[in-house]
């Protein structure tokens, strides 16, 4: 059975080092030493000033959101997971969705403004599938209207824009190390920002507020993660290059195998280095999407419609937002499987039922 994803495990005994240290320091939680080696790592790895490992990505978006001050509307995107909409409500906002670029898949810049009323405070946008956002538009429109801006950039762990990592963008970006993603830290997540202040904030808000033993500053939350899922981090990061070339290579292959085919690919930013987090193809219709999955699973393959439904469907946001674009391209993609240890022969034996698929 091929799933769409495998998460990556290191070698057991490098695993177990770490372990043996947890046990004879008997620090689990509570920022022990392997967080915050794991944080100076990532720092360092992308060149970022302050960088928060958290409990899962979905807590960073929260955390996000929670750290701005943010009220009222926030403009985000219809096609990405569920938790970047879900975040917003959670936090007692109103997410206004903006359809996306037929090209990247990412929110169209150009359809922003027209959304924006007097009680909009944010943008956040996903950089989709690991392809960068146009962040210089976007940031143009924050500015002239006096917005905030966070980063989904839950796909993006190892993407390059404009020659430096993804996560320079915005005013705090999030990332996720779940177990799915190329690098893991079995659960996990982070923000990152380039503002000390806000640096400030979120160090308290993610440890409950606490100021000192007996003292807060302000409300928080239990957002810290523990040493074991750290040590899986560190263990991890030292394959990161590995991984990256690995489904760099895979990704050819199926490029090589289905050039013949008749789907669309999103247009990756011509100033982006990619990660190659996924491989989307979207179909001629879904009919025709049904048929290859059905295909697949003859195999034993499955693949996954990522992401869909599109969420202007959920039945807790706003009714009546139409997204033409992000609902039609909801409708016809499907992610095909994609790991570090898929082999070149799996793949193109997937390629080779979705050929067979297409012609008979």
């Amino acid at each position: 059975m091929i799933n769409v994803t495998k998460p990556f495990l290191p070698p057991q005994e490098e695993y177990d080092h770490y372990l043996r240290g947890i046990w004879s320091r008997k620090w689990l939680t509570n920022n022990g030493p392997l967080v915050n080696e794991l944080e100076l790592t990532l720092k360092n790895y992308f060149g970022v000033p302050h960088l928060f490992y958290v409990t899962n990505g979905t807590i960073a978006l929260q955390l996000a959101i929670k750290a701005l001050d943010l009220q009222g509307e926030v403009i985000t995107t219809p096609f990405s997971f569920v938790a970047t909409t879900s975040s917003i409500v959670w936090e007692g906002c109103t997410p206004v969705f903006v359809d996306i670029d037929p090209a990247t898949y990412n929110i169209d810049p150009a359809l922003i403004e027209a959304a924006i009323t007097p009680q909009t405070t944010a943008i956040l946008a996903t950089h989709v599938f690991g392809n960068p956002c146009a962040a210089k538009e976007i940031s143009a429109i924050a500015a002239k209207h006096k917005l905030r801006v966070i980063y989904d950039a839950a796909h993006a762990f190892g993407t390059q824009y404009q020659g430096r990592s993804v996560l320079h963008q915005g005013d705090i970006s999030t990332l996720s190390f779940h177990s799915t993603k190329l690098f893991h830290t079995i659960e996990g997540g982070a923000l990152i920002t380039h503002d000390a202040g806000l640096a400030n904030k979120i160090a308290h808000m993610r440890n409950f507020g606490f100021h000192g033993p007996e003292t807060f500053q302000g409300v928080g939350i239990n957002g810290k993660n523990s040493e074991f899922h750290a040590a899986m981090g560190l263990c991890n990061l030292k394959y990161v290059q590995q991984i990256l070339d690995r489904r760099h290579e895979l990704t050819e292959v199926y490029h090589r195998m289905l050039k013949s085919l008749q789907v669309g690919k999103p247009f990756l930013h011509p100033n982006a280095g990619f990660n190659y987090a996924y491989y989307p193809v979207v179909f001629e219709s879904e009919a025709v999407l049904l048929r290859m999955i059905d295909a697949m699973h003859g195999v034993y393959v499955y693949p996954r419609r990522y992401f869909y439904p599109s969420l202007e469907k959920l039945s807790y946001v706003r009714p009546g937002q139409k997204m033409q674009v992000s609902s039609d391209i909801a409708s016809r993609v499907l992610c095909l499987p994609l790991y570090h240890e898929l082999s070149v022969e799996e793949v193109k034996m997937i390629c080779r039922a979705i050929l067979r698929a297409e012609r008979y």
